[in-house]
């Protein structure tokens, strides 16, 4: 009996993560279709299904190494290919050969941005990401999207310019070394550990709701050029400081 309960625990993390994937799959076949908006809903719906796929695992304490391997798979997916292929039909397919590596930065760095994670995973709980994680990467592609995309005109003007460099941009962060902040854990020990935390993320879902989703890629551009601002200025702080954090990093992770 006890045995049985603990695969049904099991089951319940990856029946997330299923979903997760299966809303990457949904998204390519949307964008096939030229449906452009609804690709970039379908991997922000699966951005929340991988977001409780962790909530469940936590609460079922039924992590795993086939569920952690099961979660890559789905995310290289999701938050690569389905990203990638959507760019690439709204956009870039009009640059050539040129488009077409452009348009793989998510998939290609995503996938190497997550074998670098799988390596370094200790533990389920983490207070922050060494590079922008790859759901983030992928909703902030698809914010711009639902920003400046029409089905009549596609992207016009500065915004169809800037695609390709802001696809570029966040490929490129996925594999730095820019630390990025977790989401605060809805606990009393999450909310005292990480009090500032918690109030940065409620007003930015404050800003992203009252706004009506209006600011919701700039909220998104904000938080990632924070981790930029912040690794810059790290870079003046003294060599030792930086290179202790670095060690004792690194003894953390067991590879």
């Amino acid at each position: 009996m006890a045995r049985r309960l603990k695969v049904t625990r099991a089951v319940v993390p990856s029946l997330f993560t299923t979903l997760n994937l299966y809303c990457g799959f949904l998204s390519i076949v949307e964008a096939s279709r030229g449906q452009v908006e609804n690709a970039a809903w379908f991997i922000i719906l699966a951005g929340i299904f991988d977001s409780l796929d962790g909530v469940m695992a936590r609460i079922t304490r039924s992590s795993s190494q086939f569920g952690v391997e099961l979660d890559s798979l789905a995310d290289v997916v999701s938050f690569g290919a389905a990203p990638s292929f959507m760019i690439w039909k709204a956009s870039i397919e009009s640059l050539g050969s040129a488009g077409l590596i452009v348009a793989a930065f998510p998939m290609v760095f995503g996938a190497i941005r997550l074998a670098r994670f799988n390596v370094q995973l200790v533990g389920l709980d983490k207070d922050h990401f060494k590079g922008l994680p790859i759901p983030m990467q992928a909703i902030t592609l698809c914010a711009f999207m639902l920003q400046y995309f029409t089905p009549e005109y596609g992207l016009n003007g500065l915004a169809k310019q800037a695609l390709p460099y802001l696809t570029v941009l966040l490929g490129l962060l996925m594999v730095s070394r820019v630390r990025y902040e977790t989401f605060p854990q809805l606990s009393k020990k999450g909310i005292v550990g990480h009090p500032w935390k918690v109030v940065g993320f409620v007003i930015a879902g404050l800003i992203v709701i009252f706004s009506k989703g209006s600011f919701f890629f700039f909220v998104l551009a904000a938080f990632i050029l924070f981790g930029v601002a912040r690794s810059v200025y790290s870079w003046f702080r003294r060599p030792e400081e930086i290179e202790s954090e670095e060690e004792a990093e690194t003894s953390r992770i067991d590879v």
